[in-house]
């Protein structure tokens, strides 16, 4: 049941980025937790805080699929360099703007906006790293360690904007996220370059196509897309947590509402050893993402602040289980010169339904209610997962042990490796993943 701590042990550039994300995320969720919060204060409107989606999806789509192209073929450490600096300078302009005796309200749609297009290039650089500074045996533990480091900056954070907030202001929200930045930049400076491999196809629309080529030839990859997309579309409730609170009469728990699907993600984390042992990753996703509607569901039928937060941290296991199962899937079996477009691809899976669930929950709450927006998207989460499952056979069938997808990588990981431990070879740069003879010590979001 414990972690596996291999991936920190054996690479030293996975524990510099891991460092790095912890700081990052924690920033992050403050503001992640300021925005819909101080629009709340400027406008009272629920769908005024849902439209913070709409106005993420675009950039995320296209940058994400340009990012994406980009990381496989550019140094991925640099890219994801100067997306960080920006997205901290995008920090400072939404503290300015809060700085006014007035603050503005289209101004924080257009840095979300660009925050959004940012956190696009920057993540498929992020996801493409993990497979080439770990083993290929470790990805599963580098996986649970990098969710663990994001559980934990997913808890402190939105926990101690919820008080700051009520306290300082979102002010200070804004101002502690651009010190973040800063602290991650000197740690991401410390890891070594990435070179894309040699022959890398340079970034086209053309390259962005092959990579959607090759996702449709993957009809499991395709399931996983699918399943996360529905389950984020409609049971994703985060940007209406501000009216749910004040409807339960709990302002003061607005911080633990957005901590508390990350308290369960973290108790997952923390005892993920059994995840290594999971072949059939597709069984294990789609269980997980009912359990996450039929949760979202118990939230918005109770009305105990209380039970309210256990449903929301059960939300938050099924999705650590859910994602455990992706990741692993997605690392073990697409090859290294794929892997930044696909790393685009899943970013839309991953983020797009979240963006789309903001618009879902906020226009809903403004026509049936908070609650009812609550308990009726977690019930559509829990009938359309149930339709995927007899859709998707490919994705119920899928076996680590048996896919050849899996076999191919790995065989291409120990070519390359092989190739390393050349004496002509060591003095090339490291474009695949790093031997643990050769490393010393991830990924996922940097921002939230």
């Amino acid at each position: 049941m414990r972690p596996d701590l291999a991936p920190w042990r054996s690479s030293r550039d996975f524990r510099l980025l891991w460092s790095a994300g912890l700081v990052t995320t924690f920033g992050s969720f403050l503001t992640y937790v300021a925005v819909p919060l101080q629009i709340k204060e400027l406008t009272g409107s629920s769908l005024a805080v849902g439209l913070i989606g709409a106005v993420e999806l675009v950039p995320m789509i296209v940058c994400g699929l340009w990012g994406g192209a980009l990381a496989d073929a550019v140094d991925r450490r640099k890219l994801v360099l100067a997306s960080e600096a920006g997205l901290g300078l995008l920090s400072v302009l939404l503290l300015v703007n809060a700085l006014l005796p007035q603050p503005l309200l289209w101004p924080m749609y257009v840095f979300v906006g660009l925050l959004s297009a940012l956190d696009g290039l920057q993540r498929p650089s992020l996801d493409a790293l993990t497979p080439q500074i770990v083993a290929h045996d470790q990805l599963t533990a580098a996986a649970a360690l990098n969710a663990l480091r994001w559980q934990v900056g997913a808890i402190a954070g939105p926990s101690l904007a919820g008080l700051i907030a009520a306290t300082a202001g979102v002010r200070v929200a804004y101002a502690l996220d651009a010190v973040t930045f800063a602290v991650s930049l000197l740690l991401l400076l410390r890891m070594r370059a990435v070179p894309p491999a040699l022959g890398a196809e340079k970034p086209s629309l053309g390259a962005i196509a092959e990579g959607l080529r090759y996702a449709w030839s993957r009809k499991e990859l395709l399931g996983t897309y699918a399943v996360d997309i529905v389950a984020m579309l409609f049971a994703f409730p985060n940007a209406i947590f501000p009216f749910l609170a004040d409807r339960l009469d709990a302002s003061w728990a607005l911080g633990l509402m957005y901590a508390a699907s990350s308290v369960g993600g973290l108790a997952v984390s923390a005892t993920s050893g059994w995840a290594s042992r999971v072949h059939r990753h597709g069984r294990m996703v789609m269980a997980a993402a009912a359990l996450w509607g039929a949760a979202i569901t118990g939230a918005g039928l109770v009305g105990n602040i209380w039970l309210v937060l256990f449903f929301l941290a059960l939300a938050g296991g099924a999705d650590m289980v859910s994602g455990l199962g992706r990741s692993t899937l997605w690392n073990q079996s697409i090859p290294d010169g794929l892997r930044g477009r696909m790393a685009g691809v899943e970013l839309l899976s991953y983020s797009v339904g979240p963006q789309l669930g903001q618009v879902r929950a906020g226009g809903m709450a403004a026509a049936v209610g908070v609650r009812a927006s609550v308990w009726s998207g977690g019930l559509m989460c829990v009938v359309g997962v149930v339709g995927l499952v007899a859709a998707l056979p490919r994705l119920l069938a899928y076996d680590a042990r048996t896919d050849p997808h899996v076999a191919a990588v790995r065989a291409e990981r120990e070519a390359r490796a092989a190739r390393r431990s050349e004496p002509e070879a060591v003095s090339e740069p490291v474009s695949g993943p790093v031997s643990e003879a050769a490393s010393e010590p991830v990924s996922g979001p940097a921002s939230a």
